[in-house]
């Protein structure tokens, strides 16, 4: 039967290929996920999976843990996609909830690409295309797998449950609702785009905006005003040293130490000024923060600010500026998953039998949706996906034979974690 299921798996490359090339199409950015997930929806259907809607309620979610303050507060009809497979009769395996995001980052300038960022095309082992790798291939991946089974007139023995999210990418209250509606399982898996990776450990992350309000004046003398901008570089140079002080070998999570720099600071937005001719009065910057497990979010909010009012009363370029700080976006934990738990190590077991050698196992400097089921959920989870290139950049792309595997990968794992039965007509 585990050969049949991966022979069936394999059968199913041009459906994945031709799947992931309508997801590519459809941009699927922040505020704009509704037609991606109208497809998944019909996916789902076609599947024969009961389909669920979960809406993002922030007066709901805003006061439970893993919340994450908003970036666009409309969540008008922007939705969870949820799929459920229910067993024949009582549930005689094991449950698991394989999640994945639509939402994908923003293109960056469109000229860069070879070609539109979603219009999908393929080279040779590689489909192009925003959100090819991270992380609509994924979906795709275990889309494939479930219906590889139902192929052989087989179904998962347990409930299975097919999450399609949105938010990953900026505060995760995706998968939170989820989480919050109900949903529950004896395992997650996110194939997120990790090599085939088996994750084990994943930063924090925290996103916060510093804004600086200087003093305006005509450049005829600038030492009259009080730039902004330079007073947000100065404050971003200033948390530097912070990065700097958090790879130190000593400061170090134990699952970290054989990174060359785990923790990394990203000034990833600026906007300020008003005129060429003008010391601009107002910046707004948007930085991103990564931290190790274990640092509680309100530890690493009083050290960046710390950092921030040593600058800012002791940079000459900050004298008598009004800084700021907001916190909106990723407010997320860090995690740490258990290496010998049943499901990593059948997960582990399955990757060798289909890829012929061991999986590596790796500690993640982003983050992930998996610490909602990992720390919020009790549920023991990872992320395993297919090899992706140029994640967040230009020219993204996604190994086809890579998500054939994973589909394989998944496909003999829902065998040996929920068992199977004769599908119901």
């Amino acid at each position: 039967m585990r050969s049949e299921i991966r022979d069936v798996v394999a059968g199913l490359r041009e459906k994945a290929v031709s799947d992931l090339a309508a997801l590519v199409r459809l941009d699927s950015t922040l505020g704009n996920e509704i037609p991606a997930q109208d497809w998944i929806r019909g996916r789902f259907s076609d599947l024969g999976l009961q389909v669920e809607d979960v809406s993002i309620d922030l007066d709901l979610l805003r006061h439970r843990p893993g919340f994450s303050p908003a970036v666009i507060e409309n969540t008008d009809g922007r939705i969870n996609v949820v799929g459920v497979h229910h067993p024949s009769g009582s549930a005689t395996g094991r449950s698991l909830i394989l999640n994945g995001h639509m939402d994908v980052v923003p293109t960056g300038p469109q000229d860069l690409w070879s070609r539109s960022p979603f219009d999908p095309h393929v080279e040779g082992d590689w489909i192009y295309g925003r959100g090819s790798g991270d992380m609509k291939a994924g979906i795709v991946a275990y889309c494939i797998a479930f219906q590889a089974l139902q192929q052989l007139g087989l179904q998962p023995a347990g409930q299975v449950i097919l999450q399609s999210v949105i938010e990953e990418e900026c505060t995760g209250n995706g998968a939170l609702a989820c989480l919050e509606a109900g949903y529950h399982a004896d395992a997650a898996i996110i194939p997120e785009p990790m090599e085939q990776c088996i994750m084990y450990a994943q930063l924090g992350v925290m996103w916060l905006q510093v804004e600086v309000t200087g003093k305006p004046a005509h450049v005829l003398d600038t030492s009259a005003g009080i730039n902004a901008i330079e007073s947000v570089y100065a404050i971003f140079d200033g948390l530097r040293s912070l990065e700097k002080r958090w790879n130190e070998l000593a400061n170090r999570h134990p699952e970290y130490v054989g990174h060359t720099h785990p923790v990394n600071f990203n000034l990833g937005k600026i906007s300020g000024g008003e005129w060429g001719s003008t010391v601009p009065s107002r910046c707004v910057a948007d930085i991103r923060v990564g931290f190790y497990p274990g640092m509680e979010l309100a530890e690493v909010r009083q050290e960046l600010e710390a950092c921030i009012s040593a600058v800012a009363e002791s940079h000459p370029s900050c004298s008598s500026a009004k800084v700021q700080i907001h916190y909106r976006g990723f407010q997320a934990e860090g995690c740490v998953m258990n290496r010998e738990a049943p499901m990593m190590r059948l997960l582990a077991d399955v990757h060798r039998e289909v890829a012929g050698k061991d999986a590596e196992f790796m500690a993640s400097t982003a983050t992930t949706d998996a610490r909602f089921f990992q720390i919020y959920g009790g549920i023991p989870a990872t992320c395993y996906g297919p090899t992706a290139e140029n994640i967040h950049g230009i020219d993204e792309r996604v190994s086809i034979d890579s998500m054939m595997e994973t589909s394989e990968v998944l496909a003999l794992f829902i065998l040996d974690w929920c068992g199977l039965e004769r599908r119901q007509p």
